[in-house]
C-alpha cells in the first residue's frame, strides 16, 4: 500500500484575509489574522488518501521558544481560552482536508510558525511548516478590545486616514494624516517594534507571555514611539532646529517614518513632536488591532510641580514673559485606545489615554498611560497609569500676574482657559467631535472671565475692583486679511477714570513661551462714571505675515488707571487660518481600481507678497510614494492648477492629500479630498 505523505500547507490567504477583515495587509508575505477566530488551512497529501480511522495530526504552535502541541479532532466546539485545531467532517477531502485552526481570545500577539504532522498506523510520519501573524480582534466579544460597533471598527481600526486637530479651540486646523497601516512593509516595522523593545531584549519569554494584554502592549508601544529610552522611533525636537532632520511639520504620514526607521536598523528618526508622535503610534496599534483614535486637548497644561497651577507673567505693557517651568500648549495631542480595564476593576473600561511624546518618567520610563478617561473625569489618581499628569493636562488653574521690576501689579484665576476644548475625528465623517465632557465635568464659565462663542468670534474678560475689559476678535482670522478686535473698557465706579491702554502682540509657538512684539500700541482714553467705551483695532497683513506662519498670536491689553494705578489684563492666543489647497476629481462618482483617474489641485495666494513652492501629493492605495511639483513664482491674488494622475489600488474610501511648502514664508498650505474607490 502507498505511503502516506504531507507535501505542502495552503494557507488559503485570500479566504481567511476576508474572514479576518485583514484584506489589507494583503501584500504581506505571512497569513495575517485575528484572535479568538478560527483560520483556515488545506493539506496537500501524497500516496494514499488521509484515512480517518487509522492516521492522525497534530499541530506544533510556536512564538519564540513558547510552544503548544495539540491534536487535531473531528469536534468543531472550540474554547475561547485554548488553542484549538479539527477537521470540519462536512465536506471532507480525503486527498486535501481542511483544518481550521483556533486561537484563543486571549491568545498573544506576534509572528507565529506552525508544524504540522501527519501520523499514519505504522507511526510514520511526514511535517509541513508554516507561519501566521496574529492580532488583537475587536469583533471578538471575549477579547479585551473588543468594541461593540461596525462603524467604530472600521474608524478606529481599519481606516488608514484621518484628520488631526490643531490650531486653537475657535479656529481649529485639520491637518490631514495618512496612517499607512497596509502600506507594504509597515505591519513587519510594527511587529518588529515589539521585538526590539528593551521589555523583549531584557526576557523575551516574558515579553511573550504580556503580549496576551493591551495594557501591557500599549505601554511598551507608548514608549517606543519615542527614542528616549530605547531605539524608538523618532526623536522630538522642538528648539527650532530641525537642520539634522525633517521639519516636524513636513510629515503627512506615519509610513514614510516607519520605513526610515526600520531602513536605518531601527535608528530614531528626526523629528517629531507631539501630533507625530500620537499619529505613529496610532498606526502601530491600528495595525496590532487595538482599536485606536488620535486626540487634541486645547490649551493642554504641563505641570511640573504637581500643584494644579499654571503660573503667566506679563510686563505691565502686555509683554509675555518666560517666568515659569510650568507651561501651556496651546494644543497637545496624544491617542486614546479601546480595551477592558481588568486590572482596575469594573467601571475603567472603555477608552484609555496613551502619549507616546516624552514629558514625563513613568515606571522610570518615557511612556505615559493607559489611563481611564473615566478615571481622569473623576479624579480617581488612586489608579494605574499615570492619571494625576493628565488629568492636570486637563484641569489645571492659569494664574495670570503682571509684574514690574520684581513687583505684582495685577494678579487674577482663570479655572475655565485650560483642557477648554477634547476632540478627535467624528467617526465616518471628516469633522471633529468634542469629546470635552469624557474628559471634565463641564461647568459653567466662572465670573472671573467668560469665553463666549458667537459666530466665529471669541470674548476674553479680565475683572478688578474698579475695571472691566473685554478682548474680542470679530472673527476667526484668515491669512491675507487683517486681523480685526476690539477692547471694551467698562468704568464700574461713579468716578470718572484716565486709563493708559497698552495693546501687545507676539508671535508663538504652540509649545513655547511667545518671541519679541511684533506690534504695539498704546494710548490714553478717559473714562466718564459708569461708562463703557469700545476701542477697534487691527493687525494687518504686512504686519504680521513675516513672524506668524504657521505659528499663533498672544495678544494682550493692559489696563492701568492714571489715579490709583489699578491694573487689569485680558490676553487671548490664536491662530491664522491658512489659506487651504482645494482638490477636484473628475468623474469621482465612478472611480475603480486600477484605472487611471485625474485629480486638480488649486492654489490662490492670499498674501501681499509673490510665493514659491513646491506642492507634494500623496495618497495610500492611490498613489506609490509621493509626487512632488516645483511651482513658480505667484503674484498676489494669483491662481494656480496643477494636473495630477494616479490609479487607485485599493478598494474603499482613501484620502488624496496635497501639502504646498512655501519656500520664503514660514507657512505650509495643505487640501485633501476623500476618495471612494469601487471594484472594477
Amino acid at each position: 500500500m502507498e505511503d502516506l505523505s504531507l507535501k505542502h500547507v495552503n494557507l488559503e490567504k485570500s479566504e481567511n484575509l476576508e474572514r479576518h477583515r485583514t484584506e489589507g495587509f494583503s501584500s504581506s508575505k505571512a497569513l495575517v489574522v485575528r484572535r479568538g477566530a478560527p483560520f483556515k488551512v488545506s493539506l496537500q497529501l501524497e500516496g494514499r488518501p488521509f484515512n480517518p480511522k487509522t492516521d492522525s495530526l497534530r499541530i506544533k504552535i510556536m512564538l519564540g521558544r513558547l510552544y503548544v502541541i495539540m491534536p487535531v479532532t473531528f469536534s468543531k466546539d472550540v474554547s475561547s481560552s485554548h488553542w484549538k485545531a479539527y477537521i470540519d467532517p462536512e465536506g471532507l477531502n480525503l486527498k486535501s482536508p481542511s483544518i481550521f485552526i483556533s486561537s484563543p481570545a486571549s491568545a498573544l500577539v506576534g509572528c507565529y510558525r506552525f508544524k504540522l504532522c501527519v501520523f499514519s498506523q505504522d507511526s510514520q510520519k511526514t511535517c509541513a511548516f508554516g507561519k501566521f501573524i496574529l492580532l488583537c480582534n475587536p469583533w471578538c466579544r471575549e477579547d479585551a478590545v473588543f468594541i461593540p460597533f461596525e462603524d467604530q471598527r472600521e474608524e478606529y481600526v481599519q481606516n488608514d486616514s484621518g484628520l488631526l486637530f490643531m490650531g486653537t479651540a475657535m479656529n481649529l486646523v485639520s491637518r490631514p494624516w495618512s496612517f499607512d497601516q497596509y502600506e507594504p512593509g509597515v505591519l513587519e516595522t510594527c511587529l518588529n517594534l515589539l521585538q526590539v523593545s528593551p521589555q523583549h531584549q531584557k526576557n523575551s519569554r516574558m515579553d511573550y507571555l504580556n503580549r496576551n494584554n493591551p495594557v501591557y502592549i500599549s505601554r511598551v508601544v507608548s514608549a517606543m514611539i519615542n527614542s528616549e529610552d530605547d531605539r524608538g522611533v523618532l526623536k522630538g525636537n522642538w528648539s527650532g532646529d530641525y537642520e539634522q532632520g525633517v521639519h516636524p511639520s513636513m510629515w503627512t504620514g506615519s509610513g514614510d517614518i516607519l520605513k526610515q526607521w526600520a531602513q536605518s536598523g531601527y535608528r530614531p528618526v528626526k523629528y517629531g513632536q507631539c501630533w507625530v508622535f500620537a499619529a505613529v503610534m496610532c498606526t502601530v496599534m491600528r495595525v496590532l488591532g487595538i482599536p485606536c483614535r488620535v486626540v487634541t486637548n486645547f490649551n493642554s497644561a504641563h505641570d511640573t510641580n504637581g500643584n494644579l497651577v499654571i503660573e503667566e507673567y506679563y510686563t505691565e505693557t502686555g509683554q509675555k514673559l518666560k517666568r515659569s517651568k510650568d507651561s501651556i500648549w496651546n494644543f497637545h495631542v496624544w491617542v486614546e485606545c479601546f480595551m477592558t480595564r481588568r486590572d482596575l476593576g469594573s467601571g475603567m473600561d472603555s477608552w484609555q489615554v496613551l502619549d507616546p511624546t516624552p514629558q514625563e518618567r513613568s515606571g522610570g520610563v518615557f511612556c505615559c498611560g493607559p489611563a481611564p478617561v473615566k478615571a481622569i473625569k473623576d479624579r480617581r489618581i488612586d489608579l494605574f497609569f499615570d492619571i494625576p499628569f493628565v488629568y492636570a493636562e486637563v484641569n489645571a488653574d492659569v494664574h495670570s500676574i503682571v509684574v514690574s521690576e520684581g513687583r505684582v501689579l495685577s494678579y487674577s484665576t482663570d479655572t475655565e482657559k485650560v483642557g477648554s476644548l477634547i476632540c478627535t475625528k467624528a467617526v465616518g465623517f471628516p469633522r471633529h467631535q468634542n469629546i470635552t465632557g469624557d474628559y471634565k465635568h463641564i461647568k459653567s464659565p466662572t465670573p472671573s472671565r467668560s469665553s463666549t462663542m458667537s459666530g466665529d468670534s471669541t470674548i476674553r474678560t479680565e475683572r478688578s475692583k474698579g475695571l472691566l475689559v473685554f478682548l474680542n476678535l470679530d472673527k476667526a482670522p484668515v491669512a491675507g486679511e487683517p486681523v480685526r478686535f476690539t477692547v471694551k473698557v467698562i468704568n464700574k465706579q461713579s468716578v470718572a477714570k484716565m486709563m493708559r491702554v497698552h495693546l501687545n502682540a507676539q508671535a508663538k509657538e504652540y509649545y513655547n513661551s511667545p518671541s519679541d512684539t511684533f506690534w504695539e500700541t498704546h494710548g490714553v482714553i478717559k473714562l466718564a462714571p459708569m461708562e463703557a467705551k469700545v476701542v477697534h483695532q487691527q493687525i494687518l497683513p504686512v504686519q504680521y505675515e513675516d513672524v506668524v506662519g504657521d505659528n499663533l498670536i498672544n495678544l494682550a491689553v493692559v489696563l492701568e488707571d492714571m489715579a490709583s494705578h489699578e491694573r487689569v489684563l485680558a490676553s487671548d492666543e490664536f491662530n491664522i487660518a491658512s489659506p487651504q489647497l482645494t482638490i477636484e476629481i473628475s468623474d469621482e462618482d465612478s472611480i475603480v481600481c486600477n484605472k487611471e483617474q485625474t485629480a486638480t489641485v488649486t492654489f490662490t495666494n492670499p498674501f501681499s507678497h509673490p510665493v514659491s513652492g513646491v506642492l507634494t501629493v500623496a495618497g495610500a492605495g492611490l498613489i506609490q510614494g509621493k509626487v512632488h511639483y516645483r511651482m513658480l513664482p505667484l503674484r498676489p491674488g494669483g491662481r494656480v492648477e496643477q494636473h495630477i494622475t494616479f490609479i487607485p489600488s485599493m478598494v474603499g474610501t482613501k484620502m488624496l492629500q496635497a501639502s504646498l511648502s512655501l519656500t520664503n514664508i514660514n507657512s505650509s498650505i495643505r487640501g485633501f479630498k476623500m476618495v471612494s474607490i469601487q471594484r472594477a
